[in-house]
C-alpha cells in the first residue's frame, strides 16, 4: 500500500510562487515514476510535470518555463515549484506515483489532492 500527502496548496495572487510537496510512505526510488497532475472542475487530471524513476524531470508545455519538479529521496518527497502563478493554474493538484506490478503494468497511487487559488 502506497500513501501520498501532498501540502503546500493555498491562495496566492497571480505572479506569485507556491512549492507544493508530496510526501510517499516508503521509498521513492521503488516507483517506476512520479509526477503531478492538476485538475479543473468538471475535467479530468491533466499531467504537468513528471519524474522518472532516475530522477529525470519533465514538465508539460503549458507549464514550462514556470513550474520545475524535483525530489528529496532522503525525504521520501517529491516537489513541484511554481512561480509566476497564472489565473489558470487555479486547480487541484495531486501527486501520482507508478508501482511497478506484474510484467509491463503498474499500479497508480494518488494522494488526496491540494488545492492552490490564484488570484487577481
Amino acid at each position: 500500500q502506497v500513501q501520498l500527502v501532498e501540502s503546500g496548496g493555498g491562495l496566492v495572487q497571480a505572479g506569485g510562487s507556491l512549492r507544493l510537496s508530496c510526501v510517499a510512505s516508503g521509498s521513492i526510488f521503488r516507483f517506476n515514476g512520479m509526477g503531478w497532475y492538476r485538475q479543473y472542475p468538471g475535467e479530468q487530471r491533466e499531467l504537468i510535470a513528471t519524474l522518472t524513476s532516475s530522477g529525470a524531470p519533465n514538465v508539460a508545455d503549458s507549464v514550462k518555463g514556470r513550474f520545475t519538479v524535483s525530489r528529496d529521496g532522503a525525504k521520501n518527497t517529491i516537489y513541484l515549484q511554481m512561480n509566476s502563478l497564472k489565473l489558470e493554474d487555479t486547480a487541484v493538484y495531486y501527486c501520482g506515483a507508478d508501482v511497478p506490478s506484474t510484467g509491463l503494468n503498474f499500479v497508480r497511487y494518488w494522494g488526496q489532492g491540494t488545492r492552490v487559488t490564484v488570484s487577481s
